[in-house]
């Protein structure tokens, strides 16, 4: 007996619905994908025995349902095509308005998202639908006044204690552009002057994968890790795939050595609103190789400072792949940090940054020696030749360091080595700049005096005072918790004033952005002092 196209298109609905209650996102993609064929032909086809405005009202609803399920499994440029097939058979239709302008949210594209919800309303929905409309409607004002003018503010997440929901947070690019080194690479510059805290780049990961690793270092915690890294490998994989934009982006970024110079791309690039036609490639299919080597490069990992603030315990390990601040190089004198909110990354200024500046992170720790340092950039597969490695390098008195140096490490009189090193600059003459990069080489021995009331008093004034010490290091290297703490620890003791706590204010800034008023900053400075020792 043959099947009507009624009785064939309602058990093929039957069929969704099951799929849709399992959230078998493939199977119900792959169903409709059959529905609306079938749809389709039957519109071509002449005598079918269906109206044909009956069958483009199906065809438009099993597009927009195709949509929401391609945009639940993050095939975006997948479901804003549906949306836009629907809406050419009915530009009103309310479903598909909503799915777009939600696909639309996610791709950050918040004022083209703001026409598809003002539509909507003119449909005129009724009841919750309504304020569906609306609601999206204020979140994406609120995003895009963000995006035009960078201006965040996480206060109220964290006078709550993060416990909430991580805020709703533009993609943003600031006063900055990518640019030519001097060793022949890429980097981010500041195009103009910039004060400490100023928000550079917010941006969403390509993907985040995310775990707590087993305690033992054992062969089971390299096999867990292993796990983790291959499900965050085929999640992008699975991205690149669906989205010619991030395939195209990704190979923007440096896959290591022997490539050749790289083009410098322009910044536009890296925004929502950048043209289609700029993201065409000759292959959809993604360069597996190619890829596994730009993440190699350019992954980075949650600071821990970040993951703290989320609850996370020691062994949770957190790494994403961020387009834009992969440009960023490292700089043992650094000038920006970040700070990981949910799947998006704030990079700020953490110092005071002039035009043309390049924008450089910390890889690893800074607040150690030149030789120390040297160690860990070897492990980072580069070396170092900053303007602070330098003219620490360059100095005639490397081996008085080296044992001032050796003092530290033994955790042993750290108020000899500070009170040393103090009179070593000024016998040697050393001045401004270099006494600041001294200073920050030599922290862990500063750091240990001003964490001792008894051993403070006892370097008196052979040694700046904490206040005095904290600028000169922060100078040096930027906003840090560890410098910050040790000003925050003489302010909790009573010992501070009020050109003190405007100096803390000021380093909280550098430390953790101009994204949040006086107030939770404040909240901030005892998350610090918990997170870093009280």
């Amino acid at each position: 007996m043959k099947v009507s196209i009624e009785e064939h298109l309602q058990q093929l609905r039957s069929k969704a619905t099951e799929l849709l209650l399992r959230e078998d996102w493939n199977e119900y993609i792959n169903l409709y994908s059959r529905f609306i064929s079938l749809c389709r032909s039957h519109l071509l086809a002449a005598g079918s025995g269906v109206t044909s405005d009956s069958l483009h009202k199906t065809l438009c609803l099993a597009l927009s349902n195709r949509a929401e399920a391609r945009f639940r499994s993050r095939d975006l440029p997948g479901a804003l095509e549906d949306c836009d097939d629907a809406l050419d058979l009915d530009p009103a239709h309310l479903k598909s308005l909503l799915c777009k302008a939600k696909v639309l949210l996610d791709l950050d594209r918040y004022s083209s998202a703001s026409e598809c919800l003002k539509l909507a309303l003119a449909s005129q929905p009724s009841g919750g639908a309504a304020d569906v409309v609306r609601g999206l409607l204020y979140r994406c004002r609120k995003l895009e006044a963000q995006s035009r003018t960078g201006g965040f503010d996480l206060s109220d997440w964290i006078l709550n204690g993060f416990s909430e929901k991580c805020p709703d947070l533009a993609e943003f690019i600031g006063p900055v552009e990518i640019r030519r080194t001097t060793k022949g690479g890429r980097g981010l510059f500041a195009t103009k002057n910039v004060e400490a805290g100023t928000p550079l780049v917010v941006t969403r990961a390509v993907v985040v994968g995310r775990g707590i690793l087993p305690e033992s270092g054992d062969r089971h915690g390299e096999s867990a890790r292993m796990v983790m890294w291959k499900d965050f490998v085929d999640k992008i994989l699975d991205v690149a795939e669906k989205c010619s934009r991030t395939l195209c982006l990704i190979y923007q970024l440096s896959a290591g050595t022997g490539q050749g110079e790289l083009d410098v791309p322009d910044i536009g690039l890296f925004k929502p609103e950048a043209a289609e036609e700029l993201f065409v490639l000759k292959s959809k299919k993604p360069d597996v190789g190619r890829i596994l080597k730009v993440l190699d490069v350019n992954c980075l990992r949650e600071e821990g400072f970040s993951a703290g603030i989320h609850g996370k315990d020691s062994n949770y390990i957190g790494v994403g792949l961020w387009i834009l601040p992969s440009f960023v190089n490292h700089s043992c004198s650094p000038s920006a940090r970040r700070l990981h909110v949910g799947d998006r990354v704030v990079v700020h200024a953490s110092r005071d940054v002039k035009a043309g500046e390049e924008i450089t992170f910390a890889y690893f720790d800074v607040l150690l020696p030149l030789d120390d340092r040297r160690a860990m950039a070897k492990g980072w597969g580069f070396e170092c030749n900053c303007e602070r490695c330098r003219l620490e390098s360059s100095v005639g008195f490397r081996q008085e360091m080296r044992e001032l140096e050796m003092v530290m490490k033994s955790g042993t009189n750290l108020d000899g080595v500070a009170v040393k090193l103090e009179e070593g600059m000024s016998r040697w003459t050393v001045k401004g700049k270099a006494k600041r990069f001294l200073r920050a080489s030599f922290w862990p021995a500063y750091s240990g005096v001003y964490e001792s009331e008894k051993l403070t008093r006892r370097c008196g004034r052979r040694i700046p005072a904490v206040s005095m010490a904290v600028q000169s290091v922060s100078e040096a290297v930027g906003g840090d918790e560890r410098i910050l703490r040790a000003l925050l620890r003489r302010l909790k003791r009573g010992g501070g004033d009020a050109m003190e706590m405007d100096k803390a204010m000021r380093l909280g800034r550098g430390t953790y952005g101009k994204i949040m008023k006086k107030a939770a900053m404040k909240a901030m400075f005892e998350v610090a002092l918990v997170h870093y020792g009280n």
